[in-house]
């Protein structure tokens, strides 16, 4: 089952950063979705990759 992992960053370079970090690491792209207005990063994912994710979130100094 897929849950949601949503981090709050501060600017776009962070979120760009973020992203790159997650795509490199392997996440799809279709399941990163990122939203400028509310300055939110989603990340769709299985349960067990969670870890994973937050520790991409921690090294960017994004919160969650």
């Amino acid at each position: 089952m897929s849950k949601a992992l949503n981090g709050k960053f501060t600017s776009k370079d962070q979120a760009k950063n973020v992203w790159d970090d997650l795509v490199g690491s392997g996440i799809p792209q279709e399941n990163i979705y990122i939203d400028h207005d509310e300055q939110v990063i989603r990340v769709m994912l299985p349960a067990e990759e969670r870890r994973e994710i937050e520790e991409i979130f921690d090294r960017h100094e994004v919160t969650y």
